[in-house]
């Protein structure tokens, strides 16, 4: 069976670490939607101002239509996706997709954040990912995992919950 699974959460949860370890041990491609901004939003976030919607949803289209050229043979793409209103841009007319939420301690994924030197989200957008983010509860699409345990243990987890029917 394929899997097309979206790794979602604020900047610094470990996204990309989650997602790539998980989409080696799926055995299917992997893309961090980091790759899928464009140049304006990206110098936007570099300045410290967080994005609009208007900015986010020919983002979230380009995630979106890569996810759509491996719905059959599977995928793993990490986007942040706060808001309810972009995980149903996602979501729509793709049955297939899972989210797998990672979700933790603010002052845990605001150090790991402040680790990433090299990454063009500064941390003094933390505290506006945090107020953006509208939390998914858990149900048959989604799988809601702590950020606490090493990044192994995280996929163990992500990957039994992705057996379940």
């Amino acid at each position: 069976m394929s899997h097309l699974v979206l790794v979602m959460g604020v900047s610094g949860a470990g996204k990309s670490t989650v997602g790539t370890l998980l989409a080696e041990r799926l055995g299917v491609p992997f893309a961090d939607a980091d790759g899928f901004h464009p140049a304006a939003n990206i110098a936007k976030m570099s300045r410290g101002e967080p994005l609009t919607d208007e900015d986010r949803w020919p983002w979230l289209d380009a995630i979106g239509a890569w996810l759509d050229e491996r719905a059959a043979t599977g995928g793993v793409a990490t986007c942040s996706a706060l808001k309810q209103a972009y995980r149903d841009r996602l979501l729509a007319g793709r049955p297939a997709l899972r989210l797998l939420h990672l979700s933790g301690d603010p002052a845990l994924i605001g150090a790991r954040q402040a680790a990433r030197p090299d990454h063009f989200m500064p941390p003094s957008l933390m505290a506006s990912q945090f107020a953006t983010l509208e939390p998914p509860a858990p149900d048959d699409r989604t799988i809601v995992l702590s950020v606490a345990p090493p990044p192994g243990e995280i996929v163990d987890a992500a990957l039994a919950a992705l057996a379940r029917p």
